[in-house]
Parts: C-alpha cells; structure tokens; sequence
C-alpha cells in the first residue's frame, strides 16, 4: 500500500466526541506529516453505531471522499496491576555483626516486613492499517502504556509512534 499523496483516514475509537477529535486531528497530522493527506474520521462520519446501517453509511462517506488508507486506534483494555515491592525496613544497620545485624537478621525477617504495594493502570490500545481499495489489513500493532497522565498525550505519542513505525516498513513515507 503505497499512501504518498493519498488521502488516509483517521479513525480513533472513543466515545467521549471531543476527544475523538483532537486524537483524530493529531493522528491524521502525523500521517499528513509522512506523505499522505490525512482526514480525521469526524469530518466525514460522526456515525459511531457498531450496526449494518452505521457501517453502510460511514463506508459510502469514506469512499466519497476517495479515501485509499484508514488507520484506526481503539482502547482495548485499562486494568489495574498490583506489584509489591519490599523495602529494607528504616533500621536496618550493616555496620557490624554484633550490635547491629545480628539483632536486626535474626528479627527482621520475621516481623515489619509488611510489602509495599502499587498499583498502575496499564492501558492497552490497539492499531490497525487497512488498504480501502482491496479492504485488507496490512498492518497491526498494540501497545501497552503504564500510568499515562493525560490521554491526549497518549494519543498523540501513540499516533506518532504508529506512523514512525509505519514509515521504517515502507507504508509511509516523507
């Protein structure tokens, strides 16, 4: 799929509109910025109903407007993962055997050592490259971001990874 100068769809699943927009505008300027014509699936099709009828129409605006490429980003899982991690408890003393670590390694072990525990939110996000014209799947990946602080940022850092990697295999380029 050679997308040089074609107009390339982008599509980012969310419902929340307004951030649709802003990852739709940031995804479609990166893949202006490698060579294609990015349009942000908003200004062709607000339609967001999984049924029959939403797919006909969104697919009937698409190719109105001459579209050749979509890539589309979809969250697909944000979990939270507990790790514990073990600290040396504050009166641990290695200075010497006798009057520090041998009291302290002969109790230690046994009491005050509760395990810290965090918990980050992974957010799992998948992203797809279709050729319109033979409506074929030519790329995929998913990625994973631990503890993002903003998900327009993710969006954006998404986008521009997508479209990096999608340049170094050849289906982007500037």
């Amino acid at each position: 799929m050679q997308v040089r100068g074609a107009k390339v769809v982008a599509a980012v699943m969310v419902r929340d509109v307004a951030a649709r927009k802003r990852a739709e505008d940031a995804l479609a300027g990166e893949i202006t910025k490698l060579g294609g014509q990015g349009v942000p699936m908003y200004t062709i099709s607000m339609d967001n109903v999984p049924t029959r009828e939403g797919e006909t129409q969104t697919r009937a605006a698409v190719e109105a407007v001459g579209a050749q490429g979509l890539v589309v980003m979809r969250p697909v899982d944000v979990n939270h993962r507990s790790r514990a991690t073990e600290t040396i408890a504050s009166n641990d003393m290695y200075g010497g055997y006798w009057g520090g670590y041998y009291g302290i390694g002969w109790a230690d072990p046994w009491v005050d050592k509760n395990p810290d525990v965090q918990t980050d939110i992974v957010v799992t996000v998948e992203t797809y490259v279709f050729s319109l014209p033979q409506n074929k799947l030519v790329w995929s990946g998913t990625s994973e971001t631990t503890n993002p602080k903003n998900a327009e940022k993710l969006t954006l850092q998404l986008a521009q990874e997508s479209a990096a990697e999608l340049r170094r295999l050849g289906l982007l380029a500037n």
